[in-house]
């Protein structure tokens, strides 16, 4: 008997395909009920890869190790934390996973749009649903989560297959395998879900842009209906990416957090063409202009997002991240080729519609900024996609893979990202069409004295570092542009509204939340640079101590007293204790910890943090020997704990970028938008 689980999704690839099929047919013979059918269709997928997810977390929770992805992921000792997280720990569960966040992330898109944007509708579901029937297919025909385990009869030989082979019985193992021990952790429980929130949110712009394209309504519609779907997975994306950050930093032990991995990459690039695009479409809004530019980069972004999505799953590149090699990896490549010919095919087919009679009035304005904001954005772009598949390349062409280290990325990168910095301040300052002289004096004269005085102090303090001096006084210089504009605000509205100071900084929030909200993301960005410019400051050693020992490290001794080893049933356990000294006085005694993993043969490191704002004492159990003596890597590394805050920092923005507009604002800008093309017209 087929598994219910696998049953669901066979009957959710039918469903969905019915659904692409009315969907365009009823747009193409303008029947609003086939395509309304179609859009039900769209919840019935829902509907059915959520009872198959179900499905897969009962058989989870129930230990039911007759199945092969149940065995391989679970076990019953793991925490019930770590339990519900096999979803996605393994390649048939995630692909299970990605595929139900997109129908519900396309179920909630095309409930939103039920009465409005009916025009572009039915190729959003198309779209959509193409998208779905692509990971549904994954599942039923390549990487199957509902998989059986079966002994053949009158041998130990155990298989697995959906069906009952003949000549077998069911088979149930005593125990599973467990979670790889490096993702029991609880930044890496949340990490995948909140990447792939991102990953697979870009489906809905990429949806509608694409609609726009087949239907061609390219007029400012559909960019207005996708901001904040856009914003959305942006900023998962982006969280995401720190929480991984995070769990490198405290589950592998090497004292950093990020170390140019190809996967880590893999969610980098289509941040990047996302936070491009983000910008350069308030150039579209205001002025009109870069419509091929913007649906270029809307449709990028979704296509770096399955790029990313293939180099983790197929096995093509080496990542302490990425899944084992498999046969999914056609599948994506051909999906991929899709991905990228019909919409350039539609994009050459629309050049007509999607020109401009606009033209940039100055250099120095906030739209040419802006350009170069994005011209930045997609050289940093094609330098980590470059040093990112260089080792396929080579591989391809000389049979050999030659892969591309942290030097390269650090050299290419770091230099734009200053720059990049430099225009966080100097962009949103700038005039639309063009700026006068007097008021780049007024708006910039203040904060460049104010980083020139930073620079100053901190050459004074004896900081030498080329790239941590320009990077400090680039963050000072932003950071106080983003106080002004906020001061220049909130003394605007006490001279007009009789406000007192904070009630007119919260009022200015409440108007103007894009704007305000986007400097609040920009402050959370000067943080996050603020903590990486800690790694020009960072001290590293290692020693091999015996019991009473001692380390120094900057001002900080160490001594060694111990360790002890213990078991459960899961792992075993080497815990040292040390007595951590600061100035001569105690501070800490902290237990650095190695675990060996039973079932996994696997060993992982956990490691002991005394964390202040301005620094981490890290300290990792390396090696203890049969003789009491241990092997410590101690690191020491500054503002690191910047890079976790700003995290929050850009929550509380975007936060407040997505918080909805006041109805009676919203309703008098749009009329006010009516009388303006009537009196055009």
């Amino acid at each position: 008997m087929v598994d219910i689980g696998h049953l669901m999704l066979i009957l959710a690839l039918t469903c969905a395909g019915y659904s692409i099929f009315v969907s365009i047919y009823g747009a193409r013979k303008n029947r609003e009920d086939l395509t309304r059918s179609g859009e039900h269709a769209l919840f019935g997928v829902m509907f059915l890869v959520t009872l198959a997810v179900f499905t897969l977390w009962q058989q989870i929770f129930a230990h039911d190790f007759h199945n092969e992805y149940v065995v391989g992921y679970s076990n019953r000792a793991m925490p019930t934390f770590y339990t519900v997280a096999s979803l996605w720990g393994g390649q048939k569960g995630s692909l299970l996973f990605w595929g139900w966040l997109l129908t519900v992330f396309a179920a909630l898109a095309v409930y939103l749009n039920r009465h409005k944007n009916r025009e572009l509708m039915p190729y959003v579901v198309a779209v959509l649903m193409g998208g779905a029937m692509f990971f549904i297919a994954l599942n039923v025909f390549v990487s199957q989560p509902f998989e059986k385990l079966w002994q053949l009869e009158g041998t130990t030989q155990v298989i697995k297959a959906i069906m009952q082979p003949a000549n077998s019985i069911p088979y149930a193992a005593p125990d599973g395998r467990g979670l790889n021990p490096l993702l029991q952790h609880p930044a890496m429980a949340i990490h995948p879900p909140i990447l792939y929130m991102g990953f697979v949110g870009f489906s809905i712009p990429f949806a509608f842009a694409l609609a726009a394209l087949i239907s061609g309504r390219l007029d400012s519609q559909w960019l207005k209906t996708i901001r904040r779907w856009t914003l959305v997975p942006w900023f998962f994306l982006g969280i995401g990416m720190i929480l991984g950050g995070k769990w490198a930093y405290m589950e592998l032990g090497w004292g950093g957090y990020w170390a140019w991995d190809p996967v880590e990459n893999a969610a980098l690039m289509p941040w990047l063409a996302a936070t491009a695009f983000i910008h350069s479409t308030m150039i579209q809004e205001k002025k009109n202009m870069l419509k091929v530019w913007n649906m270029s980069l809307i449709l990028l972004t979704y296509v770096l997002c399955i790029f990313g999505t293939f180099l983790t799953r197929s096995g093509v590149v080496s990542s302490v991240h990425s899944f084992a090699r498999s046969e999914i990896g056609p599948w994506f490549v051909g999906y991929l080729v899709l991905l990228i010919f019909v919409p350039v095919l539609l994009i050459i087919k629309r050049l007509p519609q999607l020109k401009t009679t606009q033209h940039f009035d100055s250099v120095i304005s906030r739209e040419s900024a802006f350009l170069i904001n994005n011209l930045i954005f997609l050289g940093a772009l094609f330098a980590v996609f470059w040093g990112t598949i260089f080792p396929i390349v080579t591989e391809a062409i000389r049979g050999v893979k030659i892969t591309v280290a942290e030097p390269f990325f650090n050299k290419v990168t770091i230099p734009i990202g200053l720059f990049l910095l430099l225009l966080t301040g100097v962009g949103p300052l700038v005039a639309w069409r063009k700026t006068s002289s007097n008021l780049m004096k007024k708006f910039f004269l203040k904060p460049i004295l104010v980083s020139l005085l930073g620079l100053t102090i901190m050459l004074a303090f004896g900081i030498r570092h080329f790239y941590a001096l320009v990077s400090l006084t680039l963050s000072i210089f932003v950071t106080s542009t983003i106080v002004a504009e906020f001061h220049r605000g909130a003394r605007a509205r006490m001279r007009t509204n009789q406000e007192g100071y904070f009630v007119a900084l919260i009022r200015l929030l409440q108007r103007n939340k894009r704007r305000y909200g986007g400097y609040i993301v920009h402050f959370g960005i000067v943080v996050m640079f603020v903590g990486f410019t800690g790694k020009a400051f960072d001290t590293e050693k290692e020693a091999h101590l015996k019991p009473g020992e001692s380390m120094q490290i900057r001002s900080y001794t160490l001594t060694y007293k111990g360790f002890k080893t213990f078991e459960d049933s899961n792992k075993v356990v080497w815990q040292a204790e040390m007595d951590v000294y600061k100035g001569g006085k105690m501070v800490k005694t902290i237990y650095p910890n190695k675990h060996y993993y039973i079932v996994q043969e696997q060993p992982t490191t956990e490691v002991v943090l005394r964390s202040t704002l301005l620094e981490d004492l890290y300290v990792v159990l390396a090696q203890p020997n049969d003789d009491k003596s241990a092997v410590f890597k101690v690191y020491i590394n500054p503002l690191v704990n910047l890079v976790w805050l700003s995290g929050l920092i850009i929550t509380l923005g975007t936060f407040i970028i997505l918080l909805p507009d006041n109805p009676l604002k919203s309703k008098v800008a749009a009329q006010r938008a009516k009388i303006a093309q009537h009196e055009i017209a």
